[in-house]
């Protein structure tokens, strides 16, 4: 009888630990910017519908056209890096520098649009769109 009432106390702490656990997990585990509910866009870019209400809707439009003009480069870049026609190594290397870039770019031009800095907005675009038509050129070069 106590071999028994033993191993129900062991179960019952057992279970009493794991549930306290999972519930610390969700907080401790997961960085709450990276948890996904379902509603507006995920940190992690997989929503790129037509940008929320926004204080400055032409800046936010902006950002977000150079913002699809970046993930156009991506592709064309991933499509000729899959098929073996990029030029050199050293020419992938540059051009995912110039992709990187570009993406980088793209944040700090969100950050002004959120301010309003309508001016740096538009200069932070003029940078992307340097980086992304090198990163589309160099992508194009085929190997010799």
């Amino acid at each position: 009888m106590n071999v028994a009432k033993t191993m129900m106390l062991t179960v019952l702490v057992i279970s009493m630990t794991m549930l306290a656990w999972t519930s610390h997990a969700e907080e401790s585990l997961i960085p709450k910017e990276m948890v996904y509910v379902g509603h507006g866009p995920s940190m992690m870019g997989m929503d790129k519908g037509e940008p929320a209400y926004h204080l400055h809707p032409e800046s936010a439009k902006a950002v977000h056209q150079t913002e699809h003009d970046v993930d156009r480069a991506w592709e064309i870049y991933h499509c000729a890096a899959l098929g073996g026609t990029i030029a050199s190594p050293a020419l992938q290397a540059e051009i995912e520098q110039h992709l990187h870039e570009a993406r980088t770019l793209v944040t700090q031009a969100q950050e002004a649009a959120d301010r309003g800095d309508k001016r740096q907005v538009e200069e932070l675009i003029k940078q992307v769109r340097l980086h992304t038509t090198q990163a589309i050129k160099g992508s194009k070069e085929q190997k010799r």
